[in-house]
C-alpha cells in the first residue's frame, strides 16, 4: 500500500495526461479533482488511487489483467466496473436524448437509478461515480459551458439523492445547486442576485449574532462552537415553490450551526436559545429524538430576536448537535470508512470492528434508496434477484436475475419473444439460454412469422427466468389448442347446417339464440363435445305441437310411480312409464347427481347435475326442469353407461396402445376414440362404458401415470 496513490498516478499519467474527455476536460486535471473529492469524503489513499485506474481502463487492451498484475486483483475489478457502469449510462442518457425509448423519460430515469444499484455492490464503485459526477458539474462551471441536459437531470434525479441517502450533505448540496444552475439557469440567477444583494448586510449581522451565541453559550458553561450556515440555492428553491412562499418568507436565509460536546448540551443549548430569543413553534423539529432516516441527527429550530415595540426581526433557523452528529451530517457514514487493502482475502472495504458497523450502516441507506425507489415494497433487493441490461439503442431493460435473450426478448414485446430465433450480446451470438448479466447490450433476431418452442417451457432447459415470459408462452400455446377447437367446433356445426338445409343463417345469430356470446363461443364448447349438436337440432327443427298446460301438470305431478325404471336406468320421480335418454353433452352415470328437462317429443332428457346445459335450459324454462334419480334396470341385469375421458399428453410413439392397455386391463370397455395431436401435445378422448363412476376414478389414476400423460380427466 506504501505509496499507492503515487504509484497509481504515475501508472495513469502517459495514458491519460494528453487526452480530454467529452466535456472538454483534461483527463488527467478530472482525475486529480477527484482524488481530492474522494479525500474530503472521507476516502484512504488506496480510494483516492482507485480514481487514476478508472480512467486507465480504456487506453489499455486488457485492462483486468494488466491493472491485476501491477496493483491487485481488487483495483483491476473495481476499475472496470466503474468503467463498464459509466460507458452503461452514456448509452441509456443517449438513449434518453435521441427518443429511442421504449418507455417514458421518467421510468428510464428510474431505471438508471437501479442500474447504479445493481452495479453497487462494491460501495466504492458508488463513491466514485459520485465524485466523478461532481467535477464533471464544477468544471463546467468554472467554464462557464453548460452540460446536457441529460446529464443535469441525471445529476439532480439520481446522484443527488444517492449522496441524501448517504448522508453525504456537502456533496448533495453541490451537486443539486450546479444541476439547478445548468436546468433552470434564470431561475438561479434571480436566487443568487437576490441573496447577493444584501449580502454584505446579512453576512455581517450574522457574524454579530454568531459572536453574541458563543459567548454567551459559553458563559452559561456550554462549550460551543457557532458557525454561520452556506447557502443552498437549490433547497431555497424547492421550499419556495412546496409551500408557495415568497424569497423574504423562506425562513433558513439567515442560519446559525451551534456545535457542542454531547446530547445534554444540546438541548441545554436550546432552552437558552428559546429563552434568549422568540422561537416560532410550528418550525422546530427535533431530528436527534427522530433520527431521519439516512441517520442525520439535530435540533432544528427558527426564532426572531425580541425586539421591543411591534417591529419584528427577520427569522433565524439555528441548528444545534453534536460534533459527531455535524461530521455524519457533513460527510455521512463515509467518514467512518476506511478503506484498506485485504491483501490475497480480497478488497473488504473497511477494516473490522467500528468500520464494519459503517458498512452495515451504509448498505441500509442503499437497501432503503432501493425502497424508496420501489414505492416501499419489501423483499428481495435489487441486489439480489435484478439486472439490467440494454438494447441496441441503449433503453434499460429491467429482467430477474438468470434472464435469457428469450426473457429480454418477450420484456420488449411479445410478438418479438415469439418470433425470436437467435441473439447477440455485446455483438456476440450465444445461445439462446445463456443468461444474461448487468450492462450486457442484447440484439434480438427474429423471423417474420412463427411461435415459440415448447422447448421453453421445459426449466431444466433453463430458456426462460421470468413468470412473465413464461405465462406469455403457455398462452400462445392454449391459443393454438382453441384455434384447432374452435375450427373443429365450425365444421361440425356447418356439416349440420347443410344437413338441415339452414346454411344461410348467420352463425352469430344461431349463437345468440342458443345463449353464446359468439359464434366462436358456440364453436369452442362444441369442439371440445361440450355443447351437443342435438341442442341446435332441436332449436332448428319445428318444434311438436306443444302440451297443453293440462298435460305439461300430468308430466310433473306427484303420483306414486311403480318403481320401475326405463331401460336407461332413470327412474323419474312421481311419474311412470316415462321414456327418458340420457344427454350425450354431459355422459352421467351412477352415482352422479342428476336432473331431468322435459323435451318436445323426445321424452325426458337426463344431465348431470352440474352440466352447463342443463343449468341452461333449466334457468330459462324451470318448469320442464323435473326431478330424477337412478333405479335398476328393466330385466335385473346391470347397466353400462357411456362416459368421455379427456387425456393431455406428450406425443409419443405407443402412447394410445399404453392408455388403452390400461383401460383393458381394468375390464373397461372402450368404445370410441379421438385423437389429436398439435405442436407436440396429444389430445385424446375415450368413449368407456362403465357400471359405476365412482370405479373411473381410479382407473383415471392409473392412466395419470402412463409415461408422458398430463392430466386425464372424465369430462
Amino acid at each position: 500500500m506504501e505509496n499507492m496513490l503515487a504509484r497509481a498516478r504515475a501508472f495513469a499519467e502517459p495514458l491519460i495526461a494528453g487526452e480530454t474527455l467529452k466535456t472538454g476536460e483534461n483527463t488527467l486535471a478530472h482525475a486529480d479533482a477527484v482524488a481530492a473529492i474522494v479525500e474530503r469524503m472521507g476516502g484512504s489513499e488506496a480510494m483516492q488511487a482507485a480514481s487514476y485506474l478508472v480512467y486507465s481502463c480504456q487506453h489499455l487492451n486488457r485492462p483486468l489483467e494488466v491493472i491485476a498484475k501491477v496493483f491487485g486483483q481488487n483495483f483491476a475489478l473495481l476499475a472496470v466496473e466503474t468503467t463498464k457502469l459509466v460507458q452503461v449510462q452514456e448509452q441509456a442518457r443517449s438513449a434518453t436524448g435521441s427518443g429511442h425509448l421504449l418507455e417514458g423519460a421518467g421510468t428510464q430515469t428510474e431505471n438508471v437509478r437501479k442500474m447504479l444499484l445493481a452495479f453497487s455492490r462494491d460501495l466504492r464503485v458508488v463513491m466514485l461515480r459520485l465524485a466523478s459526477r461532481l467535477q464533471t458539474l464544477r468544471y463546467a462551471a468554472q467554464v462557464k459551458q453548460p452540460v446536457s441536459e441529460s446529464v443535469a437531470r441525471e445529476s439532480l434525479q439520481v446522484f443527488a439523492p444517492l449522496a441524501n441517502r448517504l448522508g453525504i450533505w456537502q456533496v448533495k448540496w453541490e451537486i443539486e445547486d450546479l444541476s439547478f444552475r445548468f436546468l433552470e439557469p434564470e431561475t438561479y440567477k434571480l436566487i443568487a442576485q437576490l441573496l447577493e444583494e444584501k449580502r454584505a448586510e446579512r453576512e455581517g449581522y450574522v457574524e454579530q449574532l454568531r459572536l453574541r451565541l458563543e459567548t454567551q453559550l459559553r458563559e452559561e458553561g456550554i462549550q460551543a462552537n457557532v458557525q454561520g450556515r452556506p447557502k443552498n440555492i437549490y433547497s431555497i428553491v424547492k421550499k419556495m415553490r412546496g409551500k408557495s412562499l415568497d424569497f423574504a418568507q423562506v425562513f433558513d436565509i439567515m442560519a446559525l450551526r451551534v456545535i457542542v460536546p454531547d446530547v445534554k448540551d444540546c438541548y441545554a443549548a436550546l432552552a437558552w436559545v428559546h429563552s434568549n430569543f422568540q422561537p416560532i413553534d410550528e418550525e422546530f423539529d427535533d431530528y436527534i429524538a427522530r433520527p431521519k432516516p439516512n441517520g442525520y441527527q439535530s435540533l432544528h429550530t427558527v426564532v426572531r430576536e425580541r425586539l421591543n415595540g411591534s417591529a419584528a426581526s427577520k427569522p433565524i433557523e439555528i441548528q444545534i448537535r453534536t460534533e459527531e452528529m455535524h461530521e455524519h451530517a457533513e460527510h455521512g457514514v463515509a467518514a467512518h470508512w476506511a478503506y484498506k487493502e485485504a491483501g490475497t482475502k480480497g478488497y473488504a472495504g473497511v477494516w473490522a470492528g467500528g468500520e464494519y458497523d459503517a458498512k452495515i450502516a451504509v448498505l441500509r441507506q442503499l437497501l432503503a434508496w432501493e425502497r424508496d425507489l420501489s414505492g416501499g415494497e419489501q423483499g428481495k433487493g435489487l441486489f439480489d434477484d435484478r439486472i439490467y441490461v440494454l438494447t441496441p439503442d441503449a433503453a434499460i431493460v429491467e429482467l430477474p436475475q438468470g434472464a435469457t435473450p428469450v426473457d429480454f426478448a418477450y420484456s420488449v414485446h411479445t410478438s418479438l419473444g415469439h418470433r425470436c430465433r437467435g441473439a447477440r450480446v455485446d455483438g456476440a451470438m450465444v445461445p439462446l439460454n445463456t443468461p444474461l448479466q448487468n450492462g450486457q447490450t442484447v440484439e434480438v433476431i427474429a423471423v417474420k412469422d412463427g411461435g415459440p418452442s415448447r422447448d421453453w417451457l421445459n426449466a431444466e432447459l433453463g430458456y426462460l427466468a421470468s413468470h412473465r415470459a413464461r405465462a406469455k408462452v403457455r398462452a400462445w400455446f392454449n391459443a393454438q389448442i382453441t384455434h384447432e377447437t374452435i375450427a373443429r367446433g365450425r365444421e361440425a356445426v356447418e356439416k349440420l347446417l347443410q344437413r338441415e338445409g339452414k346454411t344461410a343463417l348467420k352463425l352469430d345469430d344461431l349463437a345468440g339464440r342458443l345463449g353464446f356470446k359468439s359464434a366462436d363461443n358456440l364453436f369452442e364448447v362444441v369442439g371440445k363435445d361440450e355443447f351437443s349438436l342435438r341442442n341446435i337440432e332441436n332449436l332448428l327443427r319445428p318444434p311438436a305441437e306443444a302440451p297443453s298446460p293440462d298435460d305439461e301438470g300430468v308430466l310433473i305431478k306427484k303420483s306414486k310411480g311403480s318403481g320401475k325404471a326405463s331401460k336407461s336406468g332413470v327412474l323419474v320421480v312421481g311419474v311412470s312409464s316415462l321414456m327418458t335418454q340420457l344427454a350425450k353433452c354431459c355422459r352421467p352415470a351412477p352415482p352422479d347427481p342428476i336432473g331431468g328437462f322435459v323435451t318436445r317429443g323426445h321424452g325426458v332428457s337426463v344431465h348431470r347435475a352440474d352440466c352447463s346445459n342443463y343449468r341452461t335450459m333449466a334457468a330459462a324454462q324451470p318448469e320442464r326442469a323435473i326431478e330424477v334419480e337412478w333405479g335398476t334396470s328393466k330385466g335385473g341385469q346391470d347397466a353400462v353407461y357411456a362416459v368421455d375421458v379427456s387425456v393431455e399428453a406428450a406425443d409419443r410413439q405407443g402412447l394410445l396402445r399404453d392408455i388403452s392397455d390400461v383401460f383393458a386391463r381394468e375390464k373397461m370397455n372402450v368404445i370410441g376414440v379421438q385423437t389429436q395431436s398439435v405442436k407436440g401435445t396429444a389430445w385424446m378422448t375415450f368413449t368407456i362404458e362403465i357400471a359405476d363412476a365412482t370405479r373411473l376414478s381410479q382407473v383415471l389414476q392409473v392412466v395419470k401415470a402412463v409415461t408422458g400423460v398430463r392430466s386425464a380427466r372424465r369430462r
